[in-house]
């Protein structure tokens, strides 16, 4: 997703959130005082069409750069383009392009999309961005069908960064203490060499690039393999903990992660990771501090540089 689409994403959803609250607060004041008029809200659709997210991964087939192609030029505003090219294929990410392409008029269509494949997180994430911008139903029952039917898919990630809008959208990657490169090949080619490298080094890289295509329950297997096969090293350790990193129970991340602060006091990884995932719950304050004491522990090496630049960016944010 990108971060302008996103952005849009969370705002709408701000704002559904404070419509709620606000037609919660009108309900009880009725109540309260003894009014047994009934009252009827009519919906106020939002303008425009409403965003669409089709992640094709890695795929290259003929099928996937049309999509890309339909993607773009939907997002660009030529619905009509878009459509067409939807309309050739039959897969639910063409099914959900084309019914958001002829938008409005299609939302019975998006929600028989929704009864059809209850089950498919790609299609409840569109239910509930559908019912958002339409203004009917409830968008977050969709997005919580999305995230945990299919957790293991970005659409179920970006489900989850609609339905905790004050929390960093995404999930945090693990950042290795020592440098790596994936070499050759298609993008496919490449996935299935790391796959196979079944080394601790090599489980977690493959476990970075799965958590970058938005599988973080397979990201999450990784690096519990890599950790059984070095349970005392640092890097896999701290890999384990963000890889555990949810939402919804950031409990489980903080818990693995934080003793580590005692078992490595000079380990550069765990302060950075403690402060990333606080960054991701909005506790700037306390991020830069872990961050400041990553980069003194171990001054020039590759985690020092990257919480030097965590830190620089958040300078210029004026965030903190």
């Amino acid at each position: 997703m990108s971060p302008r689409a996103r952005t849009a994403l969370i705002v709408a959803a701000l704002a559904a959130l404070a419509a709620v609250v606000v037609a919660g607060a009108a309900v009880l004041t009725a109540d309260e005082q003894g009014s047994v008029a009934a009252t009827t809200v009519q919906p106020k659709p939002r303008k425009g069409a409403p965003p669409l997210e089709l992640s094709l991964g890695i795929r290259d087939d003929a099928e996937a750069r049309e999509l890309r192609r339909a993607l773009q030029l939907y997002e660009a505003g030529r619905s009509v383009e878009a459509q067409r090219i939807f309309s050739r294929y039959d897969s639910l990410e063409a099914k959900l392009g084309a019914a958001f392409a002829a938008w409005p008029g299609t939302e019975d269509r998006i929600e028989q999309l929704g009864a059809l494949y209850p089950r498919s997180a790609l299609v409840q994430l569109h239910v509930g961005l559908a019912r958002l911008w339409a203004d009917t139903g409830d968008a977050g029952t969709a997005w919580r069908e999305a995230r945990d039917v299919q957790p293991d898919t970005p659409y179920a990630v970006w489900a989850d960064d609609l339905i905790h809008p004050e929390l960093a959208p995404g999930l945090p990657v693990f950042t290795p203490s020592f440098p790596y490169r994936v070499r050759g090949g298609t993008p496919a080619a490449q996935l299935e060499a790391l796959r196979a490298d079944r080394s601790r080094r090599g489980l977690l890289i493959y476990g970075i690039a799965l958590q970058r295509l938005g599988r973080p329950v397979s990201a999450r297997r990784a690096f519990a393999h890599a950790l059984r096969l070095a349970p005392n090293n640092v890097d896999a350790l701290v890999a384990d903990a963000v890889g555990q990193y949810e939402k919804s129970d950031p409990a489980g991340a903080f818990g693995r992660l934080g003793p580590l602060t005692r078992r490595f006091p000079g380990s550069a990884t765990v302060r950075f990771h403690l402060g990333v995932l606080l960054l991701w719950q909005s506790d700037v304050k306390a991020a830069k501090r872990q961050l400041r004491l990553a980069r003194a522990a171990e001054p020039g090496s590759r985690i020092a540089r990257e919480a030097n630049r965590y830190l620089q960016q958040l300078g210029k944010s004026g965030t903190g």
